[in-house]
């Protein structure tokens, strides 16, 4: 579907359903595509919400608008700063101690930055984005397989990506083999490709969410992985992008958070047949020849085995909470 016409015309269904009894968390839900997410989910009944925030005092205001707005008694507010490994690894050691379950994750914490910033030695977008959401899905991974096995169900884990992805042409991967993550934090070579630096970390995370369906496929593997497209939205996560033209574009293009977050909602809900998928509109759809053509395939194995490697020098072993045996 065009880009213009999903926006004009691709307006998502309205979330129903029944989520009592499941644990769902939202990171990146304090404002945005995440809070009115969360919404969606302490409205449909979630047995409990658990709003992952990097600010748990701006936690604590989303959580009182959306329970004043839902009425939700169980919705919860967890520290998780994707900017600090460690604060990844401390949110996934107290979901594994005081969660029984978790049905659904929706990754959503992301940044876009309209100028070079480093963190954790990498651009931050590329150590938030990509490595970051990678380090937390890995360590979920045993919870949510304990929740299949537990309680008879397939829990989902969903990445925010977005259809920017497309926008990039992702000049790095002519980078030598190992050499990619380097390439793409290099200050020189963000600068001069700056405009693409969001769309590849998008790109990315696509291929990741690809490369572990591959290795897992649904019939082995008891959680779903997916990635959704929530369109453009009003969202905070441009509040850097600059520009007179971007803003009138946005002003007449862009979807409201809420509309946005439907598309979360529906994926974090979908079943084995989005494993590995790329969604858009509440469907599946067939990513871009980017991603599935021959160098594209070629590149989610390298840059897969670096991202692997990158989260494996933060933790060693954690690679292997993907394993089910």
């Amino acid at each position: 579907m065009g880009f213009l016409y999903s926006q004009f015309f691709g307006t998502p269904a309205y979330p129903k359903g029944n989520f009592s009894g499941k644990t769902i968390v939202v990171t990146g839900s304090n404002v945005g595509l995440g809070k009115e997410a969360a919404r969606h989910y302490a409205r449909l009944g979630a047995g409990k919400l658990i709003l992952a925030v990097r600010s748990v005092d701006k936690g604590r205001t989303a959580k009182e608008d959306i329970v004043r707005t839902t009425g939700h008694k169980n919705t919860q507010v967890w520290k998780l700063d994707m900017g600090d490994y460690s604060s990844i690894q401390s949110f996934a050691k107290r979901a594994e101690a005081e969660l029984d379950r978790i049905d659904i994750l929706i990754a959503n914490a992301g940044v876009v930055r309209a100028e070079y910033h480093e963190v954790n030695g990498h651009e931050e977008g590329i150590a938030i984005n990509v490595i970051a959401t990678t380090l937390l899905m890995a360590n979920m991974m045993p919870k949510m397989r304990d929740t299949a096995s537990q309680f008879n169900t397939r829990p989902t884990f969903t990445i925010t990506g977005s259809g920017a992805y497309e926008h990039t042409t992702f000049p790095q991967r002519s980078a030598p083999d190992g050499q990619i993550l380097t390439t793409l934090s290099d200050r020189e070579t963000c600068e001069k490709y700056w405009s693409q630096q969001y769309p590849v970390s998008k790109l990315i995370q696509l291929l990741i969410v690809r490369a572990i369906a591959d290795d897992h496929p649904a019939s082995e593997f008891p959680v779903v992985v997916n990635i959704v497209n929530p369109g453009l939205c009003w969202s905070q996560l441009a509040r850097e992008a600059t520009g007179w033209g971007f803003w009138f574009f946005r002003l007449i293009v862009a979807r409201s958070t809420e509309v946005g977050s439907r598309t979360l909602v529906h994926a974090g809900a979908s079943g084995m047949e989005t494993h590995g998928k790329y969604l858009s509109d509440c469907m599946v759809e067939e990513p871009s020849p980017l991603v599935t053509d021959a160098a594209g395939k070629k590149g989610q194995e390298r840059i897969a085995a670096e991202v692997i490697k990158a989260i494996e020098a933060i933790q060693p072993g954690v690679s292997k909470k993907f394993q089910t045996t």
